[in-house]
């Protein structure tokens, strides 16, 4: 059995888990997952996940709002978050970002949202947890002028992309992608990484890897993941699982177990 697993970004308060969450989570030590952290998209996601984390002594919380919402935040949504951020098994803020997939009609306000959420992540000196799809520029913009510590998850960048993270000393975060056929490009940018800057995820309930694709995801499925950045690296599973724990725990500040 694979162990030192850290899961460092997941959602196991989604509505999938809805029906035998409890069951999963307490299972989750015995297979080896030693660490996974919550991330947040909504106030009321967030203080969810803070829950789930005071019952599970390996579950930790990010607080944040997603770019899916921005412009809905409620006015006084900082005030919210610096009390939520109080708690004790809050490691970062998150996940927060720029997402241009759909369009961006609401580019002005995602912005702004970030902006505002990394301010706040470093007046706590708290590490960040971003999200980034289809705003290269944008989002590697920002970070310039913030320099924030943290994470870009569920990273789809491209090689050059990746080394623009790692001169920012940010970590990056790869989920079950690099086991897809079409992996090319992710397996690319996993070369660009330092050994020491390279975290693993599931962002379960989704991007399940190769051979569970399409259903839905959990932390015990990470190894596939690290199988396959093993084969790249010329290491083993367990090399790249260790590896990963001990950069995710330095990221968000967690003990060793």
């Amino acid at each position: 059995m694979f162990t030192q697993i850290f899961d460092t970004h997941s959602h196991y308060t989604d509505s999938a888990f809805d029906p035998d969450r409890d069951a999963i989570l307490s299972q989750l030590p015995s297979a080896g997952i030693v660490h996974s952290v919550l991330a947040g998209t909504t106030l009321e996601d967030s203080q969810e996940g803070i829950n789930l984390a005071k019952r599970y002594d390996y579950l930790y919380a990010a607080v944040g709002i997603h770019p899916e919402f921005a412009g809905q935040q409620p006015r006084d949504y900082l005030d919210t978050l610096a009390t939520l951020a109080k708690e004790k098994k809050v490691v970062a803020i998150g996940e927060i970002g720029l997402d241009y997939h759909y369009g961006s009609d609401n580019k002005n306000a995602q912005i702004t949202l970030l902006r505002e959420q990394l301010d706040f992540a470093k007046q706590l000196d708290l590490p960040v947890i971003i999200h980034a799809r289809d705003c290269t520029e944008d989002y590697l913009r920002i970070l310039r002028e913030f320099h924030p510590h943290g994470v870009v998850h569920c990273f789809s960048g491209s090689a050059e992309t990746a080394r623009e993270v790692i001169k920012l000393e940010m970590y990056i975060g790869f989920t079950g992608v690099l086991t897809f056929r079409n992996a090319k490009k992710a397996l690319q940018a996993l070369q660009e990484v330092p050994e020491d800057k390279l975290v693993l995820e599931t962002d379960c309930p989704y991007m399940a890897p190769v051979p569970f694709r399409g259903k839905r995801c959990d932390s015990t499925m990470i190894p596939y993941t690290a199988e396959a950045a093993a084969l790249v690296r010329g290491t083993d599973t367990q090399t790249i699982l260790t590896q990963t724990c001990r950069n995710g725990e330095a990221l968000f500040r967690i003990h060793s177990v």
